[in-house]
């Protein structure tokens, strides 16, 4: 369980300015529910161009529910100019801090405000552009974006990166290029990053494969879907056809079979053996 601050947690139980705003002045939306996280910030601006009034509609956690109460919170009274200097690291420090894992809650508030922004100085309602080299594919994350959460926040190490703007966080075939970014900005080499474990280089019992498959959904692909509020379960093994059941909230995610295939397929072919075939065992 999470341990969250007092302030987390009262706006987590009593979120502020929940709604949207007829006519906003502007509107932003970033995340997806298939993905577990989604949120909407509307700002209506006065007389003075201040902001006014903003509500926020979100789908995930405790800290994005927060994260957004706060973020609404901070900007009322605020010129466009004011309120776009505020940082990810300024709406988690509004709230006495977030877990390290729940930072990317902070960032989507961060970045719903800049498109909301955005769609009151253009009218561009197309939400989301990605500019730049997409360097994790799974989440649609760019470099510019990579790059901008390690300098706002002081990040180290690719895990740091992941818990921030989720890249990194499915497949892992991006993790060497969040490196390379993060030895860029930093003129070093990430910090605390374990090897990764060597393919297994002989045949494998049985017995041995299942309990590989059940190592490898537990390190490398649980972390990443009870982000989510999902999970896994490892149903049967047929000699390389491996039957898995998703659980919570990626049971019916409308991008289930690309988990499967580009997630879970993918960790087992690299941990276990190339010649695994994910599927989906039958309700």
């Amino acid at each position: 369980m999470w341990e969250y601050t007092d302030k987390v947690l009262d706006h987590f139980r009593n979120p502020r300015n929940v709604g949207v705003i007829d006519n906003p002045d502007g509107s932003g939306e970033v995340g997806s529910m298939a993905c577990g996280d989604a949120l909407k910030l509307t700002f209506k601006l006065d007389a003075n161009k201040r902001i006014a009034e903003a509500k926020f509609q979100t789908f995930g956690c405790a800290s994005a529910i927060a994260s957004s109460s706060a973020l609404t919170e901070m900007i009322k009274g605020k010129t466009l100019e004011e309120a776009e200097k505020i940082t990810n690291q300024d709406i988690a420090d509004y709230l006495g801090g977030l877990p390290e894992q729940k930072m990317h809650c902070s960032v989507m508030g961060r970045e719903a405000l800049e498109l909301a922004i955005h769609n009151y100085r253009t009218g561009d309602t197309s939400g989301k552009i990605l500019e730049g080299r997409v360097i994790c594919h799974c989440f649609g994350v760019t470099e510019e974006e990579i790059t901008r959460v390690v300098r706002d926040n002081h990040l180290t190490g690719v895990e740091q990166v992941t818990n921030y703007c989720k890249a990194g966080g499915a497949c892992g075939k991006c993790r060497d290029d969040i490196a390379a970014i993060i030895a860029k900005i930093n003129g070093l080499g990430p910090k605390n990053e374990q090897p990764r474990p060597p393919r297994p280089g002989r045949a494998l019992t049985t017995l041995q494969k299942i309990k590989l498959i059940e190592e490898t959904l537990e390190k490398e692909v649980r972390p990443a879907l009870r982000k989510d509020g999902g999970d896994i379960e490892l149903i049967d093994v047929a000699g390389n056809d491996v039957f898995v059941a998703l659980r919570g909230m990626c049971a019916n995610c409308q991008v289930a079979r690309f988990t499967l295939k580009d997630v879970v397929e993918a960790r087992l072919k690299e941990f276990v053996s190339p010649d695994i075939v994910v599927k989906e065992a039958p309700p």
